[in-house]
């Protein structure tokens, strides 16, 4: 009688344990509310580093405002498993290619945005670019 109460024991304490491992990675990966899908930005610029990471991919780029200030924008963009499967690789993007970039920009106006779509220079695209 004492063994089976003892597996039961373990067996529910391991139910909890995975539980809320199950729950701590869910609340952990964040809401897409901070971005306005409501409207895009366009984005020409150079790439200073594209990185191939999970749970987002992110591309860094170097963009030109009205007054020739450099700015470093941040491109979250999706889950590289994903992207994989739709034809993307850990080099897609490279340092110093030029790139415009269509992004939904962050509500609080951050130099940051969600990845919609890309243009390279000889004229191949990535993502949804003609939206």
């Amino acid at each position: 009688m004492k063994k089976r109460f003892s597996c039961l024991y373990v067996s529910r304490w391991c139910g909890l344990v995975l539980l809320l491992f199950g729950f701590t990675a869910a609340y952990a990966h964040h809401s897409g509310n901070m971005f306005d899908r409501e409207q895009t930005v366009e984005l020409t610029g150079t790439v200073k580093e594209f990185q191939w990471t999970s749970p987002h991919i992110w591309i860094q780029v170097f963009v030109s405002d009205e007054e020739g200030i450099i700015e470093e924008w941040s491109i979250e963009g999706g889950v590289p498993n994903r992207l994989f499967r739709s034809g993307w690789r850990p080099t897609s993007f490279k340092p110093g290619d030029i790139v415009k970039i269509v992004a939904y920009p962050m509500r609080d106006g951050a130099k940051a945005g969600l990845f919609v779509g890309a243009e390279f220079i000889d004229g191949s695209t990535l993502g949804r670019f003609s939206e």
